[in-house]
């Protein structure tokens, strides 16, 4: 996912590939592997390198990753849900009854924590 997000960044700049390999003084090779996440663990200097030619806060770049690390998760989660359902036997046209059970639970937890 740093990959995506230095080739990204790096387009943003009008930067080619071998502009930063220049600037940075890494290899054009090496940035290369990174942007095609081949190489998915660069070392901290080398990252401070890339994101100070980028002019971006290396927090940003890595926050960037995790936050779509965070959704990759999140969505592998949800098709895991959806594959149990299958492996249930729920059929998608059942799911709205459950949502309306969803939505009775939900109400009856709001009538009871207003009555405490």
């Amino acid at each position: 996912m740093i990959g995506k997000n230095i080739h990204s960044i790096r387009k943003q700049r009008g930067l080619t590939l071998s502009e930063l390999a220049e600037r940075t003084g890494i290899s054009k090779s090496y940035l290369s592997n990174i942007e095609r996440d081949l190489k998915q663990n660069p070392s901290i200097q080398v990252m401070e390198k890339i994101a100070s030619t980028l002019k971006v806060d290396l927090k940003i770049l890595l926050k960037m990753t995790m936050e779509a690390e965070n959704k990759q998760q999140l969505e592998k989660e949800w098709l895991d849900f959806i594959n149990e359902m299958k492996q249930t036997g729920i059929e998608k046209e059942q799911i709205h009854d459950y949502k309306i059970l969803i939505d009775f639970i939900k109400w009856y937890n709001d009538c009871s924590t207003r009555g405490s």
